[in-house]
């Protein structure tokens, strides 16, 4: 009797192992399996400028996507029922505007699964736009997914505006021009920044907020969408006009740009480090003007400050001079210098020239490399001086990088002061 149970145990697993042996047999791995999925980023580049319509062909055998939607229906600031959807892939962050049956069943922070096989890619005045999809082809898979808003210039978005649109961006600038006091957001605004580069800020009549009062200049938040007329920023709420302040002062912000190549070593004593730049007298101790492409934090022309590193003295970026006005805000990009270490540094001011400063906020340590952050932060400071003023970069002399200390080098670029308000 055992020999027989053996037997069947025996032949059993014979032909369990002949099976798994023969499915094995019919996978070919080098054909692999499509992956069904494709990325925003993906998606945009199908697109060559004619209405396309999606197949599994041109995807490679993807058929859906996802991303999250940064976009708020009920303050009524998009086309109607139209949505923007941003995603990652591969750390490229790319957005896109949908047309959907009912916008309003999508809200900000809904993650979403979309199949897209026969939607279309069409350019609608101006903005890439993914149409033809019904309700069944869209899956809601989670809510209140955050997403952030991303810094950038004028200038940098006016050169790859596609690389934004859909997306999430913040944009500090002016109105142009100066609004009237009680000036309202309804309509077309422009906005402006100290180089001259222009945008247009974009508000329904119909949205919630569009009787709302503007202000000179902010930090102003949004979805990026195209028009006929070059890209819009669209704020989705009234909150998104940040950091609201007077208009930055005449001939600012100072970009370290002149003269150039103006201080090339850190500690001059035959010019006691001092250098006159475009907007006044400027105290650089420590610090030089650098313009090493993937180093230094350039932001605008050739050239950013560059401070010093691993030392146990501050190093300062100080004005030697005052304005008359006051201000309510200050400006700047930072970002550590190529892949060096994180370093602290804090804003500091002072209302009696000079003879003594007060530190405004709290100390920045979080310096990202260029591999953490391509594109540096950017630093913003309310106030509310109603005096003459000056100020200073103060970077802390910890000493030498270590287990427990970061002093990396630092890049600054694009200082910006701006009128009380």
């Amino acid at each position: 009797m055992k020999n027989t149970n053996y037997r069947i145990v025996f032949f059993s697993l014979l032909l369990s192992f002949l099976a798994t042996g023969c499915i094995k047999k019919d996978i070919n791995t080098a054909e692999g399996i499509p992956n069904p999925h494709v990325s925003l980023y993906v998606l945009r580049n199908v697109f060559k400028g004619n209405e396309l319509t999606i197949n599994r062909d041109i995807l490679g055998g993807a058929y859906n996507t996802s991303g999250v939607v940064v976009s708020n229906h009920e303050n009524k600031n998009l086309p109607p029922n139209t949505i923007a959807l941003q995603s990652v892939w591969r750390g490229q962050s790319r957005g896109m505007l949908i047309r959907v049956p009912e916008a309003g069943s999508y809200s900000f922070g809904d993650s979403l699964h979309i199949n897209v096989e026969q939607a279309r890619l069409v350019m609608d005045k101006g903005m890439l736009v993914l149409d033809g999809l019904t309700k069944d082809k869209i899956t809601k898979v989670a809510e209140g997914v955050r997403k952030g808003y991303m810094p950038v210039s004028i200038q940098n978005l006016l050169k790859n505006a596609g690389a934004y649109e859909g997306q999430l961006v913040s944009i500090t600038a002016d109105v142009d021009p100066d609004p009237a006091p009680g000036t309202t957001f309804s309509g077309k605004k422009y906005l402006k920044d100290s180089e001259g580069n222009q945008m247009q800020l974009f508000t329904e009549e119909g949205a919630v907020f569009a009787g709302s009062k503007i202000a000179p200049s902010a930090t102003f938040q949004g979805v990026l969408v195209g028009s006929d007329n070059g890209p819009q920023l669209r704020l989705q709420k009234l909150e998104d006009m940040t950091f609201p302040s007077g208009k930055i002062y005449q001939g600012w912000p100072e970009t370290f740009e002149k003269p150039y190549r103006g201080k090339l070593s850190y500690n001059i004593s035959e010019t006691k480090n001092l250098l006159q730049m475009s907007t006044g007298e400027w105290w650089l101790y420590q610090v030089i003007q650098g313009e090493t492409a993937g180093g230094d934090r350039i932001v605008s022309g050739k050239q950013a400050l560059r401070f010093q590193q691993n030392r146990s003295d501050n190093a300062y970026a100080q004005m030697n001079f005052d304005m008359p006005d006051g201000a309510s805000k200050v400006t700047f990009w930072y970002g550590a210098y190529s892949t060096d270490r994180s370093c602290t540094f804090q804003l500091e001011y002072s209302v009696n020239k000079g003879a003594s400063w007060e530190r405004i906020g709290s100390p920045i340590s979080n310096v990202p490399t260029v591999v953490e952050s391509p594109t540096p932060k950017q630093a913003i400071y309310l106030m509310n001086i109603n005096q003459p003023v000056r100020f200073r970069i103060n970077k802390l002399g910890l000493g030498t990088s270590s287990n427990t200390i970061s002093n990396g080098r630092l890049g600054i670029d694009d200082f910006a002061i701006y009128q009380s308000y």
